[in-house]
């Protein structure tokens, strides 16, 4: 680092004294040397101060921007604390990985926390006991060091969104009183989302490098459990639809679609068939995003892609839930089991394109799917169906921007507390002859084209020391729809 500072040093004095001699230079050596030293002194700046200040170039508003969001249906509070803290505190050894898809007892809590704290993926998963949850989530809450804040994803996206002050935002959501409290003030609740008791969500996190045993964490990240009935039942979900009309909202954002999958498989797929007959009452005009969350059943998940997708303008999801989608829906790349470090950005970019490009909007299919956007830890990638969206550039910056400063917990990005992990060189695709990229810090929102769909890439600047990683998808998703701009069809 220091190297770099008298480099700069240097340089500056350099330029300084090209100044001092310039008359007596001719004035075309004078420029060409002017211009070789300031390109040699923005070269000497970081990699993640010139994509800061490419951002702060490329991040601006969009014409037309939201004025009214209506947000729902999933909202809780969240109690977060060390994992490892909270195992101890239960009394549970450390104990080899293994994958559960439902919770039911502490053994399969310490298996399914070591087995994705092992591979530093994050993952929900459902507690089917309540009695032992309650146990659980009362040891959690009361431990010294618990936080609690707004959780479910539509709370949290309402929540992010409402620190625009030029938004008014509506959520609707099982809202008991202590998710009330922890509201902002610009949230407005209808009454008949308010309940008596409080939704608990349990967010174990783990931090890089961190051990449990013979479990060390490859990358911060964290696991959430939960023993959630009235999300799990999408309870509010006719209360929102039904309260839109007075709302008069622009823009629609949904989630909680994942929480059914604690309830059997029949009661699963009439809820979800229900959940199709409210949403397609939603008016046509009114923009819709589909926010996507970690699910384990395969079928489940299908279903939602053909009949929830086809009735949504947008989506947002990571990584282990993209790879999840083209798994069950036999999509490409579906043999790959897992990702492998960062995800291959070719892969991803073929899945993205495979999902606008077989339920997406098109003149042949009854689609209004036009916009998905994609985060990981390294990068996030914007697509969309040409024609439909503005300002895309702009919001995948900006949501990038989001995910230094929140997990940081900082205003802006300060560079000496984070650093690039994306890719500096990358293919576009592995399925059809690929462009190959070099990311250029100084214009780090990269664009391709394929088949009348566009993509924005943009590296992330990864937090070294992440404060909370819980909730960083929804801040991520919901700045990028600010920054969004639909055009009217």
């Amino acid at each position: 680092m220091w190297q770099r500072s008298v480099c700069v040093g240097l340089l500056a004095l350099a330029l300084g004294y090209l100044c001092v001699l310039g008359p007596e230079l001719p004035p075309a050596a004078l420029r060409q040397l002017s211009a070789s030293l300031l390109g040699t002194l923005r070269r000497a700046r970081s990699l993640e101060a010139r994509t800061v200040a490419a951002w702060q170039a490329a991040i601006v508003r969009p014409a037309r921007g939201w004025a009214r969001v209506a947000v729902g249906v999933n909202a809780c509070v969240d109690v977060v604390l060390s994992g490892v803290k909270l195992l101890e505190a239960l009394g549970l050894e450390p104990s080899d990985g293994k994958n559960h898809a439902v919770l039911s007892s502490g053994q399969d809590l310490r298996e399914a926390f070591a087995h994705f704290m092992e591979r530093g993926a994050a993952a929900e998963r459902f507690f089917s006991d309540a009695e032992v949850f309650q146990d659980i989530a009362r040891t959690a809450s009361e431990h010294p060091e618990a936080q609690l804040y707004v959780g479910g994803n539509a709370a949290l996206i309402g929540q992010k969104l409402a620190t625009n002050p030029d938004l008014k935002i509506l959520l609707c959501g099982p809202v008991g009183p202590k998710l009330h409290e922890l509201l902002d003030d610009n949230v407005v609740v209808p009454p008949e989302s308010m309940q008596e008791r409080d939704e608990f969500h349990l967010i174990l996190e783990y931090q890089a490098g961190e051990q449990w045993g013979r479990v060390r964490a490859p990358a911060a990240n964290r696991f959430i459990f939960s023993h959630d009935l009235s999300n799990g039942a999408l309870n509010m979900l006719e209360v929102f639809v039904s309260s839109l009309d007075e709302f008069q909202p622009d823009l629609v954002v949904l989630s909680g679609l994942h929480m059914m999958e604690g309830q059997s498989k029949e009661m699963r797929q009439r809820r979800l068939m229900e959940a199709v007959a409210s949403i397609s009452d939603i008016p046509t005009d009114i923009p819709i995003h589909l926010e996507l969350a970690s699910m384990t059943d395969q079928d489940f998940m299908s279903n939602i892609m053909h009949q929830v997708f086809p009735l949504v303008n947008s989506i947002g999801l990571n990584e282990q839930e993209l790879l999840f989608l083209t798994q069950s829906a036999s999509g490409p790349h579906a043999s790959l089991a897992s990702w492998s470090g960062v995800p291959d950005v070719g892969v991803v970019s073929d899945i993205l394109f495979w999902i606008l490009k077989e339920h997406g909007k098109a003149a042949e299919r009854a689609s209004d799917l036009t916009r998905i956007h994609f985060h990981t830890l390294a990068y996030h990638i914007l697509v969309t169906v040409d024609g439909h969206w503005g300002n895309q550039a702009a919001a995948v910056a900006a949501g990038a921007r989001a995910a230094g400063t929140q997990a940081c917990a900082t205003d802006t990005i300060d560079t000496s507390k984070v650093f690039l992990k994306a890719p500096l060189e990358f293919v576009t695709s592995h399925t059809e002859a690929p462009s190959k990229i070099s990311l250029n810090p100084d214009e780090p929102v990269v664009r391709w084209h394929r088949e009348g769909i566009s993509f924005h890439f943009t590296p992330v600047l990864v937090c070294k020391d992440p404060v909370r990683t819980v909730g960083l998808g929804d801040a991520i998703s919901a700045e990028g729809l600010l920054y969004s701009e639909v055009y009217p069809h």
